[in-house]
């Protein structure tokens, strides 16, 4: 028997009815159990919509629901709401709590051990996945880029959806602290050189030619004091976040100051990570530690090659090896985008987290490269189409984010990646990175 919205049955009889119309079903892989190997795995049948429906839990396949099969694959102790950090703890509690949370069943029809399950819904997902970017943008703005406390991207990312919005003098007040001659690279690190993009951006706003000189300062790093390229932008701890983080900002300083020296020194350090990090299949590891495609791992290139090319003039002569890896990244990282919209905490493991923050940057490149020509419209729009309705069911109009992977160094191994934590609640990285996708959907770049 089914109940109505929001109710619950906790019977197991009911499970059997329908299990002779067996039909043909979408088999999709929606997250592992706690050893991180053992599939857990939805039926989709084929007239499912995405959001309400029927949602059966250790069920037969029928034409009228989801059916989550082997839902506790490894009989692992259950319980609703799971407690633990997701996907870290208690893994597979915390898979169907997020299924239940982005698909809003209207009815989940599920054994006793699952009792609580349909606490799980998110009241306003449909209001949420119908916003536009223009409401989302001035959500996030309200919440996020208030501060420039630490001079990285993590804050800086808002800070230019701040700036796209229109809130340039606000910016340039919080900025205004770093203008006071000291040396903001004494103690730098990669996050301090991507921090660096928001000055570029009040360069172009202000004509300030005290930003350019900053951002030039750090372009300069790449260079000996004789003036010769140095192997590779410094602080890239051969990780492949270096791609965003060194790539976009020595660029500008290219577009700023009109020197082509920047725009060499963006291809030299592009082709020394890919000697580090780029698959034999066009994916990147994080760095030489292991192969595993962390999600953010792979944005991050998508990002800053997406950032970069946007300032390289087209006459230039590596920019055709730039766009094509780009162009190559993008095609690769296409075939893994989940039905969800979602790129995943591990980019080609369906079973693994689809990742709020990696699927924002990575849809922001892609429609940068629609925008600029880089890519075809008829094949890649609807996939940022698909990732901006993820992104939006995981967004809420105040600020609070699901699953976007906590700070993440080099790892050891694919399990260190796969348990990341996926954090819930207000996060700066995040905020910023989903602003920022929602001032380039406004075409506010």
């Amino acid at each position: 028997m089914l109940l109505s919205r929001r109710q619950f049955v906790q019977t197991g009889a009911a499970l059997a009815a329908g299990a002779s119309r067996a039909l043909a079903a979408d088999t999709r892989v929606i997250g592992y159990a706690q050893d991180g190997k053992t599939a857990i795995e939805a039926a989709i049948p084929p007239n499912y919509k995405g959001i309400g429906g029927r949602l059966v839990i250790d069920g037969a396949p029928n034409a009228t629901a989801v059916v989550i099969r082997a839902a506790n694959p490894l009989q692992s102790p259950i319980q609703f709401p799971p407690t633990g950090a997701p996907y870290r703890e208690h893994a597979e509690a915390w898979v169907l709590w997020r299924w239940a949370q982005f698909h809003a069943p209207d009815t989940i029809t599920a054994p006793a051990a699952y009792d609580g399950l349909s606490g799980a819904r998110i009241p306003d997902l449909r209001e949420r996945v119908a916003r536009t970017p223009r409401q989302v943008a001035d959500q996030l703005a309200k919440v996020y880029g208030h501060d420039f406390n630490q001079l990285t991207y993590l804050p800086g990312m808002a800070l230019i959806g701040q700036i796209r919005l229109g809130n340039s003098e606000e910016v340039a007040k919080l900025a205004a602290p770093y203008l006071d001659g000291r040396d903001l690279l004494a103690r730098a690190s990669s996050l301090t050189l991507a921090g660096h993009l928001v000055f570029a951006e009040l360069a172009r706003r202000t004509n300030d030619v005290r930003y350019t000189a900053l951002v030039k300062k750090v372009a300069d790093l790449g260079f000996t004091d004789s003036g010769e390229m140095k192997e590779a932008m410094p602080f890239h701890t051969e990780m492949s976040d270096s791609y965003f983080m060194a790539g976009p900002i020595t660029a500008l300083a290219g577009s700023l100051t009109g020197e082509p020296k920047y725009f060499d020194m963006v291809a030299k350090h592009f082709r020394f990570l890919d000697k580090l990090v780029l698959r034999p299949d066009g994916l990147f590891r994080h760095s030489p530690l292991t192969d595993a495609a962390w999600g953010r791992g792979n944005a991050f290139p998508a990002l800053g090659m997406a950032l970069a090319l946007s300032e390289i003039p087209q006459a230039y002569a590596d920019r055709p090896y730039i766009l094509e890896s780009f162009q190559r990244l993008i095609r690769n990282l296409a075939r893994h985008q989940d039905p969800d919209g979602m790129w995943h905490e591990i980019i080609d493991e369906p079973g693994s987290y689809g990742e709020t923050s990696a699927t924002a940057m990575i849809a922001t490149a892609i429609l940068r490269g629609i925008r600029k020509g880089w890519l075809p419209a008829a094949e890649f729009q609807p996939r940022v189409d698909q990732a901006w309705r993820g992104v939006l069911a995981r967004t809420g109009s105040d600020g609070v984010l699901l699953d976007v992977c906590e700070s993440t160094n080099k790892q050891p191994t694919r399990e260190a990646y796969l348990y990341r934590a996926a954090l819930t609640g207000k996060d700066e990285r995040g905020g910023g990175m989903v602003l920022f996708f929602a001032t380039e959907m406004l075409g506010l770049n």
